[in-house]
């Protein structure tokens, strides 16, 4: 897509940040850490319990304009932030997924985790493990969605601490802003892109969307995803 600076707003003190000094400020906001103290000093509720809370950096691998800081209880999986992730920024086709850490994959197919015992290289897993299992900061992984069209993202285990959780509840600290991307023939702002074009010349706006040589039937909607434009993906928001 066109570039442009990529900018997100903290959900605890609503500042805006770029991408660079949004992981610094997140260890020192003030908003934050009072939510912290305050969960500390109140003992569980009914369906909460104290667990480990990895603070995680998601981004695309080739574009790092799109990208969330979460906070996931150390009790939830790999299938839950797997699910997390297609249903935040993946899901079209129901396509295959895998992470990839220390030479090992750990998928949900469960032909590759049969085979993995007949010795083929990279070694298969369940995603059904736990994340205090294999996660640990300053850690790097990957994820893969769609072993045709692929969207590969990067993973950063930033920190961890000690916290009350509900459930399996995965957070958005914070996500980048939705861009405001120019038309690349005439630019005004663009509503949509064109399937086909892709980043050549089918960022559109709605009038050069009619006159488009593919149709104005292959526009698709502009979406906060790194899947942008890929297979067909219509976003969720």
């Amino acid at each position: 897509m066109p570039r442009t600076l990529s900018r997100g707003k903290c959900s605890f003190c609503q500042t805006e940040y770029s991408k660079s000094g949004m992981t610094k400020h997140l260890e020192t906001c003030k908003a934050r850490v009072a939510s912290i103290e305050s969960e500390a000093a109140n003992p569980p509720k009914s369906r909460q319990m104290k667990s480990k809370i990895f603070h995680i950096l998601v981004e695309g691998y080739y574009q790092p304009a799109y990208w969330m800081h979460l906070e996931v209880p150390g009790h939830a999986t790999l299938a839950d932030v797997d699910d997390f992730l297609r249903r935040i920024w993946l899901e079209c086709c129901g396509h295959l997924s895998a992470f990839r850490m220390g030479g090992v994959s750990y998928t949900s197919e469960e032909e590759m985790i049969s085979h993995s015992s007949w010795g083929f290289s990279p070694r298969y897993q369940s995603m059904n493990v736990r994340l205090d299992k294999v996660l640990s900061p300053g850690m790097k992984f990957s994820h893969e969605y769609d072993f045709g069209t692929t969207t590969e993202l990067s993973l950063k285990v930033i920190a961890e601490r000690e916290g009350v959780v509900k459930g399996k509840a995965i957070s958005i600290m914070v996500r980048n802003e939705p861009f405001k991307t120019a038309c690349q023939v005439c630019g005004a702002p663009a509503v949509g892109m064109c399937e086909r074009c892709g980043d050549e010349g089918g960022w559109l706006c709605a009038t050069c969307a009619e006159l488009h040589d593919c149709g104005e039937e292959r526009l698709i909607p502009i979406v906060n995803s790194p899947r942008a434009g890929v297979c067909g993906y219509p976003g969720i928001y």
